[in-house]
């Protein structure tokens, strides 16, 4: 088994890129290779079957959509209010549109694994696992609203990215208009 940590990452992006272009479907071992450059056969050495390939593309996904910790660090400093709720979510909508095809590449990962049971269960695991770490970061950091709010602005923020990223129903509203009001709507005001 190859072990070259790069490789890896090189391929798995390149398996995003394909995952995000053509879907499951023309997610292969071979299109994985073309799209990265390399011989043939180099994906099957990395990601021997088609199960692993889907886990190690859900595993880096999510490597390359961390926050900055930096940019964490500054809205960190600030008082919790509702309006630092909707610079969170700001930033979660600018980090996962400045690459749209790493985002519509985790909506077909989520897509097939509907499909999948083994990817269903992995992914689902680092999705619950993601939400959680989101509600104690929320709690920690005294923000205004609650596990529910969270999981509402989750449910919110999916489904704009999904409209912005694919066929829109383009009702013509700014993005920062559409996070605000989001956020007012569905987070309770601290008091």
């Amino acid at each position: 088994m190859a072990r070259n940590p790069e490789r890896r990452n090189l391929l798995a992006d390149a398996g995003l890129r394909v995952l995000a272009a053509s879907g499951a479907r023309g997610l292969t071992h071979r299109a994985v290779d073309a799209e990265a450059g390399v011989p043939t056969g180099t994906a099957s050495n990395y990601f021997p079957s088609r199960a692993a390939l889907l886990a190690g593309l859900a595993e880096r996904i999510f490597e390359r959509m961390a926050p900055d910790p930096a940019v964490l660090a500054d809205l960190g400093r600030r008082e919790p209010s509702l309006a630092l709720v909707t610079d969170y979510v700001r930033y979660i909508v600018e980090r996962t549109t400045r690459e749209p095809d790493l985002t519509r590449a985790l909506f077909e990962l989520r897509l097939e694994a509907s499909r999948r049971p083994e990817l269903r269960r992995a992914l689902g695991d680092v999705l619950r696992r993601g939400y959680a770490d989101d509600v104690a970061f929320h709690v920690a950091a005294g923000l205004p609203g609650s596990a529910f709010e969270v999981a509402l602005l989750h449910y919110a923020v999916d489904g704009f990215l999904l409209d912005q990223l694919t066929t829109s129903i383009d009702a013509g509203f700014d993005v920062d208009q559409v996070v605000s009001a989001l956020v007012s709507r569905l987070v309770d005001a601290p008091g």
